[in-house]
């Protein structure tokens, strides 16, 4: 395999989301541009069109940023400062929902218009008593990813009280990774119960809170632009072939060991043997894409992160460090470290 054939990539997100990191490093009374120019994110790129930002680049800049401020919880003030035009048409749309409960759904089922993850994808899960807006897991967790669940958490809290105009009650914070040194910074900015080392990320709503009406809220606006959003993921969702569709399954199913293709069959709702003549007919197999969809990912760890290489092991669902280095070899020619040390040498070129 080669990079040329890489199509799977860690993610990315809407330039927008850098805005956000932009004012919570104003807000420690720094200038961002130097931030900007480092990561090649000028003005004239941050005005583009549907322009986008890798998920890996990203966490870079969040890191940065936080080692600029010397602020380890500017992931919660990054958050606040998340406004739902920086989500783009997605945001724009969720921000003349009737309720916060349809702005809600709104944020959730739009988001591949502005944000994408091989991990998963945020989910609006609802109840009787209410309602769980959670993210998916990005562990092993550290000082690059961190702060990314405390403005993914923080920001749809931001998101829905834009909506209603007034502060709303969170009954629980729920949040994967352990306590950490700056835990008093959660409790001075949300006034809710946390809970470190949970099992997942997620804010948990009351019925109340989610029946709190949008004061600017106008029919006729609200189903044009729905209607305009619904058009664009309909178009985007068909743009993806078979064989894109079903690596995009793969890839985070991987952690948990290396996926079936009954499994994936029935991911899509079709008969496991529909599924192998239709990859047959694109000229591959399921275990062609399973071993892509590996390099793709482990060379987009190795370059575009810090994680070692027993976490990238866990991460692909290899059974050992020394099966993951085995393969990586064959697939690139080169062993994971050598891999490594050749992008840092052209990333410095």
């Amino acid at each position: 395999m080669s990079s040329a054939q890489q199509s799977i990539r860690l993610g990315d997100l809407s330039v927008g989301f850098v805005h956000s990191i932009i004012a919570a490093i104003a807000q420690h009374g720094h200038d961002a541009n130097t931030l900007l120019e480092r990561f090649d994110l000028s003005p004239e790129r941050l005005a583009q069109p549907q322009a986008r930002l890798s998920i890996a680049r990203y966490m870079r800049l969040g890191h940065a940023a936080i080692q600029l401020t010397h602020n380890p919880a500017l992931g919660l003030l990054i958050g606040q400062h998340s406004l739902l035009n920086q989500l783009g048409l997605a945001g724009v749309t969720a921000a003349q929902a009737p309720s916060v409960r349809a702005a809600a759904r709104c944020i959730s089922r739009l988001e591949p218009l502005y944000a994408q993850n091989y991990r998963g994808a945020s989910q609006f899960i609802e109840d009787n008593q209410g309602a769980w807006f959670s993210f998916y897991s990005i562990a092993p967790y550290n000082a690059y990813n961190c702060f990314v669940v405390e403005s993914v958490l923080q920001g749809p809290i931001s998101h829905l009280e834009q909506v209603c105009q007034e502060k709303i009650e969170i009954e629980l914070l729920q949040i994967e990774f352990p306590e950490p040194s700056y835990a008093d910074a959660f409790s001075k900015i949300l006034s809710c119960p946390i809970e470190f080392s949970a099992e997942h990320n997620r804010i948990r709503l009351s019925q109340k809170t989610l029946a709190r009406l949008n004061p600017q809220y106008c029919p006729s606006t609200w189903h044009a632009l729905l209607h305009i959003c619904e058009e664009q993921l309909a178009i985007k969702t068909r743009s993806y072939s078979l064989v894109e569709q079903v690596s995009q399954l793969i890839a985070p199913s991987l952690k948990n060991g290396e996926p079936s293709i009954e499994h994936i069959a029935q991911k899509l709702h079709i008969p496991t043997w529909t599924l192998r003549r239709k990859l047959a007919a694109q000229g591959t197999q399921f275990r062609q894409l399973v071993n892509q969809t590996r390099f793709d990912l482990a060379s987009s760890y190795i370059r575009d992160t810090d994680l070692t290489f027993s976490e990238i092991t866990w991460l692909l669902g290899f059974s050992s460090p020394e099966a993951f280095q085995r393969a990586f070899k064959r697939w690139a020619k080169k062993t994971p470290g050598e891999y490594r040390k050749l992008m840092l040498q052209r990333e410095r070129t």
